[in-house]
Order: structure tokens, then C-alpha cells, then sequence
């Protein structure tokens, strides 16, 4: 199946507005060539929330290409704990895919409401992991053993200012759940563990917001670097 609802259309009281591009202009005899091209999209038009450069492009194509950008060295991996089927995780995902992170993993329970990822999963390479330790064991495994560090981000004491930090050109940046953050073993788990400076009343801000900033925080330090 080549797209879902969730990718077609957004509700605007009793109508829906359309979105992306119909059928290829000038019938079949002007379609373009080439494995990256998916024909019913061709045919029928391609209304999934994808950039205008992968129109008409196969899932795969499109997969492919993102991990051609994806250069070792600065890579981004996302964590989410998932302990109480939270809401956010889609949104995780969705902003995990807009900054071409190289994986996302959940770790907790396997099922997730992915509608809030708006499709995007498929474009991503999601992980499971059991437990927090496994999350470790896969992270301490990367490059040979070499690993890559684990960097929590949550509003504790002892948190150290997302602002001015200096993030690894390659890392898995970990996020707790909506009403509790870090878990005390994703706490320990963390090399460092950030937090997002607040001038407001409320403690903590919504986890999908949360993740958005810290992801952008990374991309504005590594995303550009050759």
C-alpha cells in the first residue's frame, strides 16, 4: 500500500483539504524513468506529507536516499522509554524524521501510537529494546565496541543547561516519558543529561516540544558539517 489516510488529508470542519501533487502531468508517454519512481503514484498522484524532492518516489527510494546523507561520524539516534504507551512517541518519531535522525528507538513496550508520527515511521529505521540496558548494550556495541555515548534530557537537579552545550557529533539522545521524564535507570544510563531552560511557572514542557529542541540543538552544531 502506498499511502494512508493519515498522509492524505487534514480535516478543516466538514471538508478536507488535499495536499501534494495528482497524476503525473502528461500521461504515462511523459512519465520519468528510473527504480526511484513508484507507478501507481505516477498514475493516481501522490498526496503523502513528503518534500517536494521525493514526489512520486518509492518508499524505499526514499529511505535509501536519507541514509545517503546520513554520514558516519555525525550520526543523530533517538531514544523514547516507553513505560506507559505515551501519547508523544509519535510525535518523537515525526521530529526524528524532519532532522533525518539514522534510527529511532523505543525502548519499553513494543506498541506505540503511531498516529502522531503521521507516517513517518516508515521513513525511519525504529529499533525496540526491552529494556534500558539494552538500549546501553547496542550504544556500548557501535564502531567495533568504540559505542556511541547516551546524552538524557529532563529537568533534574543536577542537569547541566542544553544551551551553550556542546553535543557529540554523533550520539543517542534519550527522552523519558510526559508525566515522569528519565526513568532512574535511562537517569544512570546517561552520560549527561540536559535540560531546556525555562522562564515560565510549569517545570517541565510537553515531551514531543521537548524532543524538537533538543534535536534542532544538535542540527544547528553538526547537521551542516561536512
Amino acid at each position: 500500500m502506498t499511502q494512508a489516510p493519515d498522509e492524505t488529508t487534514h480535516p478543516r470542519g466538514e471538508d478536507q483539504v488535499e495536499v501534494g501533487v495528482g497524476p503525473w502531468p502528461g500521461g504515462r508517454a511523459a512519465w520519468p524513468t528510473g527504480e526511484r519512481y513508484d507507478v501507481e503514484l505516477l498514475e493516481h498522484g501522490d498526496r503523502r506529507n513528503v518534500v517536494d524532492a521525493y514526489r512520486y518516489w518509492t518508499v524505499e527510494a526514499i529511505v535509501a536516499d536519507m541514509d545517503a546523507r546520513r554520514p558516519v561520524g555525525r550520526r543523530l539516534h533517538v531514544a523514547i522509554e516507553n513505560w506507559g504507551h505515551d501519547l508523544n512517541i509519535g510525535s518523537v518519531v515525526r521530529t526524528a524524521n524532519a532532522f533525518n535522525a539514522a534510527g529511532v528507538h523505543i525502548v519499553g513496550r513494543r506498541r506505540w501510537n503511531r498516529r502522531g508520527a503521521m507516517v513517518t515511521d516508515r521513513y525511519q529505521h525504529v529499533s525496540h529494546h526491552p529494556q534500558v540496558e539494552d538500549l546501553l548494550a547496542w550504544a556500548a556495541a557501535q564502531h567495533d565496541g568504540a559505542g556511541i555515548p547516551v546524552v538524557g534530557i529532563d529537568n533534574v537537579p543536577g542537569s547541566i543547561p542544553i544551551e551553550g552545550y556542546l553535543f557529540p557529533r554523533e550520539c543517542v539522545l534519550l527522552f523519558g516519558q510526559e508525566s515522569s521524564g528519565l526513568s532512574a535507570e535511562a537517569r544512570e544510563a546517561s552520560r549527561e543529561i540536559l535540560h531546556i531552560t525555562q522562564l515560565g511557572s510549569t517545570r517541565s514542557i510537553n515531551a514531543g516540544a521537548a524532543a524538537a529542541v533538543a534535536m534542532h540543538a544538535w542540527a544547528v552544531q553538526h547537521a551542516y558539517e561536512p
